[in-house]
């Protein structure tokens, strides 16, 4: 697609962009969902908008306001049966997020090798795609900060003082922290060698999400950091739309 389109990947807890034009990514930003001061700078009635959207209705609502009295009229991504060669086999494919499917698209445009395709955000996703391009199926688990009040609504002597990470924590508060990091970086490894499996080689391992360097340098498999994988994958929709 020529001229000037706005990405947006519109999470729980916040909303990321990217402003493309002819081809070159111009600017990217983030913020949550009380000041959108910095998005609304970059819109202008003459570009393509895209959205990749797992957020509340409420800030659906708003962000549809926001993009009406800019003048644009965007385009909401949903995940389909298939994308080029990437298959959904989701027994209801539109119930897939949409932030998973753009992550697995463009996991796909990265590599046509099996991969393991990880959001760690509100909640942590873990997906697997096969060499053929097929979407295998995922798990979903609590993220850091819900773990974080699961145990403190849960339990009667944890508050609300965040940890730092260690081998064996010696008070309560490391040892919160230390427990979040090694059950996410469990359930990857588990994803990862499960795929090996299945696929006959060792996977790559993308990860994305607000939270993904938490549990980056803890894992003990290789894995690249992708910060903008999911507005990388709405951009490929965005030019495949364009040309169909």
């Amino acid at each position: 697609m020529s001229g000037r389109r706005i990405l947006l990947d519109a999470g729980n807890t916040r909303l990321k962009w990217a402003v493309v034009e002819d081809g070159h990514w111009h600017a990217t930003g983030r913020s949550d969902y009380s000041d959108w001061s910095a998005l609304t700078a970059q819109l202008k009635a003459d570009t393509h908008c895209f959205v990749a959207s797992v957020a509340s209705l409420e800030h659906e609502r708003q962000l549809a306001a926001l993009l009406e009295v800019a003048g644009l009229t965007p385009a909401w991504l949903r995940a389909e049966t298939r994308f080029g060669d990437v298959k959904n086999t989701y027994s209801n494919p539109h119930q897939l997020g949409a932030d998973r499917w753009m992550g697995l698209i463009a996991a796909r445009q990265r590599t046509d090798e099996a991969v393991l395709v990880v959001s760690v955000g509100t909640a942590m996703t873990v997906d697997a795609l096969s060499v053929d391009g097929t979407f295998l199926g995922g798990v979903i688990v609590p993220g850091v900060h819900l773990m974080q009040q699961a145990l403190r609504q849960g339990t009667s002597r944890i508050d609300e003082v965040v940890g730092a990470w260690q081998a064996f924590p010696n008070a309560t508060a490391p040892a919160v922290q230390s427990g979040i990091v090694a059950a996410l970086c469990g359930a990857i490894a588990q994803q990862h060698a499960r795929l090996a499996e299945v696929a006959g080689m060792v996977p790559r391992c993308l990860l994305t999400g607000g939270d993904a360097e938490k549990v980056l340098s803890h894992l003990r498999i290789s894995a690249e950091h992708v910060p903008e994988l999911v507005l990388e994958g709405i951009d490929c929709v965005a030019r495949g739309t364009a040309a169909s």
